[in-house]
């Protein structure tokens, strides 16, 4: 064999190794997202898939842990809610009445155990005028003192 020829051998078998370990690695991190009542409508399709559930914690649910590891509560979807279990650091700002997504896997019993709770800052998505308007009342609340 010449050496182009092994040279063309050698970055082909390459090549198709680096493609199929870069496939693996996305296979486990390809996720659904779904909403609440999506994910309760197919939990029987859905169980021990990872996923992530986007809904609103609903109001009365909440508990956390002492140290903030783990929190038990409900997502509120348009019908019905679903129970999670998160374990895990939580964010700061995790509280009732908020939407959050939940990545974790479906257990059959229609429980979400969740590893990660995402939730949104409200002031990162304001418009700016009612940035400036928050602004400004904030002032003006400061001057009042």
């Amino acid at each position: 064999m010449t050496t182009t020829v092994k040279l063309a051998i050698a970055g082909s078998i390459i090549a198709s190794v680096t493609g199929y370990m870069a496939y693996l690695g996305t296979a486990e991190s390809w996720k659904f997202y779904l909403t609440v009542d999506e994910c309760l409508a197919d939990s029987a399709l859905l169980a021990n898939q990872r996923m992530r559930v986007n809904g609103r914690v609903a109001v009365g649910s909440l508990e956390i842990a002492s140290g903030r590891r783990q929190a038990k509560f409900k997502l509120q979807g348009a019908e019905s809610p679903l129970s999670v279990i998160c374990a895990g650091p939580l964010p700061d700002n995790l509280a009732e009445d908020m939407d959050v997504v939940v990545e974790g896997r479906l257990e059959k019993s229609g429980l979400l155990r969740g590893e990660k709770v995402l939730t949104r800052c409200a002031s990162k998505y304001e418009s700016e005028t009612n940035a400036a308007t928050a602004r400004a009342r904030d002032t003006s609340v400061e001057e009042r003192r």
